[in-house]
């Protein structure tokens, strides 16, 4: 069974739309139980990384999650809540990954927020085995993580970022693999075979 976290923050529809063509079993929850009992668990996010923490604190998950030892994926700011820290609110988050987030600067050729298809590079195995560099994946964002020694492949859009991160069990990306086509289904697979 996979727990898709519902922390009111965003639709989870195109997650589990994503996982029911998959065929993957799955519940939407905010119990401590389930999530700690899962196979898997997916933190998707859309929206203020500060009202995510807040959200997470106020249902007591912060604590589940990082005392979490199965495989756990966080999409966007799924992604964010658990690095270091994030210019957005100036918002402590769960230090799980040892990055930083901040905002894209705006330039006369460079859009904030950073939407739509760009390329993955530098992409280590298990995440993204059978994907190849140049492969493209849908971002909606206004914040990046920062490279760090957690990064496991990488964009470029003004400035190159992490695009996907791994701490022992955690994963995280920082596009939308629900919404990037049979690139991100491949994802998807490979983080439910893992």
């Amino acid at each position: 069974m996979i727990a898709i976290v519902d922390y009111k923050m965003g639709n989870l529809r195109s997650v589990e739309n994503a996982l029911r063509r998959l065929g993957a079993d799955f519940c939407v929850t905010a119990d401590p139980q389930a999530i700690t009992q899962a196979d898997k668990v997916l933190l998707p996010g859309v929206g203020h990384c500060g009202q995510a923490m807040d959200n997470l604190r106020s249902a007591g998950l912060i604590p589940v999650i990082r005392r979490l030892r199965r495989p756990v994926l966080g999409i966007c700011v799924g992604l964010q809540v658990m690095c270091r820290d994030s210019e957005e609110g100036n918002t402590e988050c769960m230090g799980i990954f040892d990055a930083h987030v901040r905002r894209f600067k705006a330039a006369p050729d460079l859009k904030v927020p950073h939407m739509g298809w760009n390329t993955l590079e530098n992409m280590e195995k298990k995440l993204f085995d059978g994907l190849h560099s140049g492969d493209s994946v849908y971002y909606v964002h206004s914040y990046y993580p920062s490279l760090c020694p957690d990064t496991i492949a990488t964009t470029t859009y003004g400035t190159m970022f992490s695009a996907a991160l791994k701490y022992e069990q955690f994963y995280g990306t920082q596009f939308h693999p629900e919404k990037s086509g049979d690139v991100g289904e491949h994802i998807l697979r490979n983080f439910l075979s893992l």
